[in-house]
């Protein structure tokens, strides 16, 4: 576990306001996706919506952040 936030003080380290931003929307498309109450008629769309964003912010947080921890291994 610590080995873990050492590598997440790392990458905080190294993100500028941009990746933090998308940090945020990546975790709000997921509350969407986890349960908020959304009308039935809605509900579709608003899924969709929260995939895409989801997909659009989770790639590229990941690649960084794998790039912060195969970066210590070498």
């Amino acid at each position: 576990m610590k080995k873990l936030f050492c590598y997440a003080d790392r990458y905080l380290e190294k993100s500028d306001w941009r990746d933090i931003a998308m940090l945020k929307f990546c975790l709000f498309s997921m509350g969407i996706f986890a349960g908020i109450r959304i009308p039935e008629k809605n509900r579709k769309q608003a899924g969709c919506i929260a995939a895409a964003v989801f997909a659009a912010t989770y790639i590229p947080l990941m690649a960084k952040f794998i790039s912060v921890i195969l970066e210590e291994e070498k």
